[in-house]
């Protein structure tokens, strides 16, 4: 009898336990919500190959991976964010989308020395987004520069020595906010392409091209000084450097 008994109450147990699983805890009307994530380890992969640190691209090398690049592509394009998606997942699609584009645009017509020697480089319709090509000047001022960050003017880049350096990282929706500080930092400290002393700052193209995106919130130098360190004053002189288009290129 006592046998029966914890027989009965072993099994008694089991059916409690198998009774409460998992999927019992979600109805049709109660299932989690999985967000898709774009994957962009692909294009990380190509950018750790390729680039190095300081930004310069090994084209010659790159041209043996151009079917991978335009998979990445392929890829990009039947996946764009939906107009709902959140912004980083957005913006880190549309930076990648640049600068892929634009290496690819090199390498299609590798060799050469400056981006601007290749026809109408920003005007062509070579973005592939769904059903629709773009432009990588559209792509810029009709998209990226509507999402109201203008660290993107850091983050993109133009296959030329003046341009904000390529990062050899992709950028993704987990470390956008992160990418975009290093990128202002290293961008408006970096010598080669702005000069400041407190006196005079000899400034990039790009804070002239751009000025207005910089400037919604307050004046140029309250701007550069959120990351520069040499911090400027309402007297320090502004001229702007000559823009060096040569390509990119690790010599």
């Amino acid at each position: 009898m006592r046998l029966k008994l914890s027989i009965f109450l072993i099994l008694l147990l089991m059916g409690s336990v198998h009774g409460v699983s998992p999927a019992s805890r979600y109805t049709p009307n109660n299932k989690p919500e999985i967000e898709f994530q774009i994957d962009h380890s692909k294009w990380d992969i190509l950018l750790k190959r390729h680039v190095d640190d300081a930004g310069n691209v090994d084209y010659k090398s790159f041209t043996k991976d151009i079917k991978v690049l335009q998979n990445y592509l392929d890829y990009l394009a039947i996946n764009r964010p939906v107009d709902g998606a959140p912004k980083p997942q957005k913006l880190a699609y549309y930076i990648n989308l640049y600068n892929a584009a634009t290496v690819k645009l090199i390498l299609d017509n590798y060799p050469t020395k400056s981006i601007k020697n290749i026809k109408n480089p920003w005007g062509k319709d070579i973005v592939q987004m769904g059903d629709e090509k773009i432009s990588l000047g559209d792509l810029e001022h009709k998209i990226l520069r509507k999402m109201d960050e203008p660290r993107i003017h850091f983050a993109i880049n133009c296959a030329s020595y003046s341009c904000p350096k390529l990062l050899n990282t992709a950028f993704t929706a987990t470390n956008l906010e992160n990418l975009l500080e290093q990128t202002a930092k290293d961008f408006i400290n970096d010598p080669k392409r702005n000069v400041l002393t407190k006196e005079k700052a000899s400034l990039s193209e790009i804070f002239n091209w751009y000025k207005k995106d910089f400037t919604k919130n307050g004046s140029l130098i309250d701007y550069l000084n959120q990351y520069a360190d040499q911090k400027l004053t309402s007297n320090t002189k502004i001229s702007y450097l000559d823009y060096n288009w040569g390509l990119n290129e690790i010599e």
